[in-house]
């Protein structure tokens, strides 16, 4: 039997609202999650434009970030472990006829081969992806495996002041700064009702490799 689940409502500026199937367990991939909501209302805001454009998303959950961009013209293929693909199906199924461009989703585990994710896409998207300290290492090995010269990463994610969080969410960026050039997005920018103060937006591209 299905576990019981319970529907998140996600309003769009034009047409009806999203319906997001949660779950009651199952752990952090099965609810969604503010900073989800916030990147998915500032795609919204049309900041980058979506339609024809090939989208990634990664530890998509529930799938909300990257539903709302399909339902923007975007071909988002959404990802996550083995485990949700049930969650992301069923999210798909109950709002696709809100989907403008396509939406599909794929096992991807971050760390692993990405072949199959080739040519790079034109966004990747990620909400709430930083919070365990072991996965950092093999998330940025897919960003750098995933992004093309031209691809641009949106991350949005929650500061979070208890316990190891901030050490983790240092050592993320500082990683990341290695390969990546970042710039926060102010909160001026984001939708005028989704956004907290603790909740960032940050656009990330490769660094231009300087020829010989």
């Amino acid at each position: 039997a299905a576990m019981a689940g319970f529907v998140r409502e996600l309003e769009r500026r034009a047409g009806p609202a999203l319906r997001l199937e949660q779950r009651a367990a199952g752990g952090v991939g099965c609810v969604v999650w503010d900073a989800a909501l916030v990147l998915a209302k500032f795609l919204e805001t049309g900041a980058c434009p979506l339609a024809r454009r090939h989208v990634l998303e990664l530890g998509a959950g529930t799938g909300a970030v990257g539903i709302m961009a399909a339902t923007l013209g975007a071909n988002v293929t959404v990802t996550d472990l083995e485990e949700l693909q049930e969650l992301l199906l069923v999210n798909i199924e109950n709002n696709k006829h809100l989907v403008t461009g396509s939406v599909r989703a794929k096992v991807l585990k971050w760390g692993e081969d990405v072949t199959a994710f080739q040519p790079p896409p034109d966004y990747i998207l990620m909400a709430d992806c930083i919070y365990y300290e072991e996965s950092l290492e093999p998330l940025l090995k897919t960003l750098k495996d995933l992004t093309g010269p031209d691809t641009r990463v949106l991350c949005c994610y929650e500061q979070r002041t208890m316990g190891k969080n901030p050490e983790i969410e240092r050592k993320y960026f500082e990683l990341l700064q290695r390969d990546f050039e970042l710039e926060r997005i102010p909160l001026d920018r984001h939708d005028e009702e989704y956004r907290s103060a603790d909740i960032h937006i940050v656009n990330i591209h490769r660094k231009r490799t300087v020829g010989p």
